[in-house]
């Protein structure tokens, strides 16, 4: 097929590589900044226009940053929506607003086409193994369709319902995975704190019920402070605003979401939107005083018995 590849970046660069290794002819567009040299290297055509491209290309995936930017390459001027030939499929791979994608859904199957929602979980790491989770709104026609594409760029792929659906499930996919970072850079933290290596804690947690995906990559990521980005907090700071928005349109409470947004909105103040999602470590380290492996981290009296009865005293004082 010709696939046109809508946003290169971190993860859609080794995705659309992933299509070009399978035999796929791929198609991009001029972008303000130079495209990966390994998909040019590997025969991409390069095309003027989002118009050019959709005019080109027999199936569109795009793999952007938010919801403007997927409105914008759609509907704006020269977007793919000037071009489209009818029997076209856009597949939406972005993060965005469940109910701006059934908006979007709805103009592009009245130009003829069909809309597959589609976003991803498994960040640099799934995208470059072609490992990724892939949540999918269509119908099952559609679905059908564009199976034996995301099959190259995905292992776990589940069609969730009708168009939205996808966006829907990745929105919960966010709330669970900032969640569990922030349970594992408290559990850390604390450990550090104790006087004990999070690392022989990490280690011991893992062969255990709190074992998770998060505690095995993003535990291992806070204790060796490595926080280039695999999925950026700015990006993971837009999906929780989703769900929270969502909600309040919904009725709802999400009171724990909440508290993730506000450790996000932490570490931007402090210059980290380009930190990966595991640096939210760094707003609770600077509640407590002391960094994840610190040496000689605890300034608390030592966990004894003597100390939890102090403690415990004081609060039955209080």
């Amino acid at each position: 097929m010709k696939i046109g590849f809508v946003g290169v970046g971190i993860m859609g660069r080794p995705m659309a590589g992933h299509l070009q290794a399978a035999g796929h002819e791929l198609l991009l567009v001029k972008h303000r900044s130079d495209l990966p040299a390994e998909l040019l290297d590997g025969g991409a055509s390069v095309l003027e226009s989002l118009e050019e491209l959709a005019t080109a290309a027999d199936l569109v995936i795009l793999m952007l940053p938010d919801t403007p930017d997927v409105e914008a390459a759609l509907f704006g001027t020269n977007g793919l929506a000037t071009g489209l030939r009818s029997g076209t499929v856009i597949v939406d791979m972005s993060s965005i607003d469940p109910i701006a994608t059934r908006r979007f859904a709805k103009q592009i199957e009245a130009l003829g086409c069909r809309y597959v929602d589609a976003p991803v979980s498994g960040g640099e790491v799934g995208a470059k193994a072609a490992s990724l989770t892939i949540m999918c709104g269509a119908t099952t026609e559609s679905f059908d369709t564009v199976r034996p594409i995301l099959d190259l760029m995905g292992k776990s792929i589940t069609r969730v319902g009708d168009v939205g659906a996808g966006q829907v499930a990745k929105v919960a996919n966010q709330i669970i995975v900032a969640l569990n970072i922030e349970a594992v850079a408290e559990a850390l933290l604390f450990a550090t704190k104790a006087g004990v290596d999070p690392a022989m804690v990490r280690q011991a947690l893992m062969g255990g019920f709190a074992s998770s995906r998060v505690l095995e990559v993003h535990g291992q990521r806070m204790i060796d402070r490595t926080f280039a980005p695999g999925f950026r907090i700015g990006l993971h700071q837009k999906d929780l605003n989703l769900a929270l928005v969502s909600a309040r349109t919904l009725g709802m409470a999400l009171p724990n979401t909440a508290l993730a947004q506000q450790l996000f909105s932490a570490c931007v103040a402090r210059g980290g939107q380009d930190w990966d999602h595991s640096g939210m470590v760094r707003a609770l380290e600077a509640l407590a005083g002391c960094e994840v492996g610190a040496p000689n981290a605890s300034v608390a009296p030592a966990l004894s018995d003597n100390a939890h009865d102090v403690a415990l005293s004081e609060r039955i004082e209080c």
